[in-house]
């Protein structure tokens, strides 16, 4: 004996709506936009537009409306990373070349901790600084830095090895953000 649902069984009987040419918004919620078919042959038929199709309509257009900056906007930007970034290459010198019996390491490291993770946070998004050596070598001196105090506490000295590949990065980053790289 088997006891199947009728509407399971039987074959659909509505007719597939055709494509959306061109629409207009009629009424919306939030799971499910009406859009009345604004062509010119069209007499007042609407359809519910599902959340995919309302996600391609508004990512198409979105896409439509997206310009590039212009490029007072990118060498304002340029600007605050440079500057920014001169900041953090200056703290980060003067963090670890401090004596391991100063009292104030702890509250430096600390400083260091929360601009090295805000420059990052920052900058790490732009796509156009990712390919800068000098955003590579500062992003490495940083995780190296911070690697060190996460691991062995805000007073541990820097090794003299680890200390020389930081401040040679550091080095780096520093020539090349003055040659614009």
């Amino acid at each position: 004996m088997s006891m199947a649902c009728s509407s399971l069984l039987t074959a659909p009987t509505s007719k597939p709506t055709p494509p959306l040419v061109s629409a207009k918004l009629v009424s919306s919620s939030s799971s499910t936009l009406i859009v009345a078919n604004a062509t010119p042959s069209s007499s007042g038929n609407s359809r519910a537009v599902g959340r995919r199709e309302l996600a391609a309509i508004l990512s198409s257009a979105a896409a439509l409306m997206v310009l590039p900056a212009a490029p007072s906007a990118l060498a304002a930007e340029n600007e605050e990373y440079v500057k920014e970034t001169e900041e953090v290459i200056n703290k980060v010198r003067t963090t670890i070349n401090m004596d391991k019996k100063d009292p104030n390491v702890a509250t430096a490291v600390a400083e260091l901790r929360e601009a090295s993770n805000s420059w990052v946070a920052k900058f790490r998004r732009e796509k156009s600084l990712l390919a800068r050596a000098s955003f590579r070598d500062m992003y490495s001196a940083l995780n190296a830095v911070s690697g060190h105090y996460i691991s062995f506490g805000p007073t541990a000295p820097i090794p003299a090895k680890r200390k020389a590949r930081i401040l040679e990065e550091v080095d780096t980053a520093e020539k090349a953000l003055l040659r614009g790289r």
